[in-house]
């Protein structure tokens, strides 16, 4: 299963870990787990009984209430962090984060045995902009995908030794 992070508490904790891999433009974060559940914890059950049965006063409202965990299934889950401050444009930066899906989904694909749990590629450096002028030009979908598969076999590589 492949699932995206979305959650801000799950990045945190997955850019908090050490960097499992780095290149010229991009680390790579990993942690063993599945993100946190959606919502804020209820302590109450939800109950089989209509929400317009007599209740004693001590009801939750319903956006506290939590109804099924969605990621209690082990699977990879895959971030990409890219700012601003890295890609100005927003072309740019909607082109690294596809290139890092797509890089993440090849090597499911080739068996090269990505560890289930929370990966996270983040842009750590920008690109030369008098290299690649144009702001989703080929040459910089290529230079970024050949990259990304180099980074992520090699964080692959780490993530068995460790």
């Amino acid at each position: 299963m492949i699932g995206r992070i979305v959650r801000s508490v799950d990045f945190e904790r997955v850019l908090s870990a050490p960097t499992r891999a780095r290149s010229t433009h991009f680390a790579v974060h990993y942690v063993e787990g599945v993100p946190g559940l959606p919502g804020k914890p209820s302590v109450h059950k939800l109950s089989a009984e209509l929400s317009t049965s007599q209740s004693p006063g001590d009801s939750k409202a319903v956006d506290d209430i939590v109804l099924e965990p969605i990621a209690d299934k082990a699977g990879v889950w895959v971030g990409a962090v890219v700012p601003k401050r890295h890609a100005k444009r927003s072309v740019t930066r909607s082109l690294l984060k596809r290139q890092i899906r797509a890089a993440m989904i090849r090597q499911i694909q080739q068996l090269t045995g990505l560890a289930d749990g929370l990966w996270v590629v983040r842009l750590r450096s920008p690109f030369a902009t008098k290299e690649f002028p144009s702001a989703a030009s080929s040459a910089l979908r290529d230079i970024a995908r050949g990259e990304l598969d180099i980074l992520l076999a090699d964080a692959i590589r780490r993530t068995k030794r460790a």
